[in-house]
């Protein structure tokens, strides 16, 4: 588990393929690695990888066929910027929100502009993950924890600080880019749970108008 706070940006300095899949070499930066051990798991913007190697400057760790359909991580280059965080420990500060690193799909830029001394971001949301997304909830996007300010069907707004700015990737993004997004944890159990023993059934589907008149959420 993270928190969406990122404490280091790093880079890929290698790609190594293995059989339709992938060997990652990530440097680091400024990231202490004084407590992390092979097995360890790390958030790679927002993509959590095991260290199966611990170097000098980083880690090495193998990215999955599905992983790299399933997140950025497919369009890696060497020298690519990417935001990190260790797991969280039992005395780690909650400061974002609950944050699995399980990437629920890849949104696009398509917005990018200064609001005072902030930035405006505007992400268009794959359309399965619309109903996941709220407004003044949670989302990580390519590892970070964010407040959502605004939606619009599946396009939703956020305001990016200075310091995420400066202590993240976002800084860099330019309408066009590709990000991973984690929806919130608990949306996401809640819809499954809200389906109770159709949740079993093949084909039982998500949440529906039908299923929420049942529960009492819609009159």
């Amino acid at each position: 588990m993270f928190t969406g706070i990122i404490t280091a940006v790093g880079a890929i300095t290698t790609l190594q393929p293995h059989d339709g899949d992938f060997r990652l070499r990530i440097a680091t930066g400024k990231l202490d690695l004084h407590d992390v051990q092979t097995g360890d798991s790390i958030a790679v913007s927002g993509v959590c990888l095991t260290a199966i190697e611990l170097v000098r400057d980083g880690f090495w760790a193998d990215v999955s066929r599905e992983t790299l359909e399933r997140t950025t991580l497919g369009d890696a280059t060497p020298g690519a910027k990417v935001n990190l965080e260790k797991a969280l420990t039992p005395t780690t500060r909650l400061g974002g929100h609950l944050v699995s690193g399980h990437v629920d799909g890849v949104g696009v830029v398509t917005g990018w502009q200064p609001d005072g001394r902030s930035w405006r971001l505007r992400i268009q949301a794959p359309d399965a993950l619309a109903r996941y997304i709220a407004e003044k909830g949670s989302i990580c996007v390519d590892g970070v924890s964010l407040t959502v300010n605004e939606v619009d069907g599946a396009a939703f707004e956020l305001n990016i600080v200075p310091h995420t700015l400066e202590e993240t990737t976002l800084a860099n993004f330019k309408a066009g880019r590709r990000v991973n997004l984690e929806v919130d944890l608990i949306a996401r159990y809640l819809e499954r749970l809200l389906l109770g023993e159709r949740a079993a059934q093949p084909g039982s589907g998500g949440l529906t108008e039908a299923l929420l008149r049942e529960h009492g959420f819609w009159k």
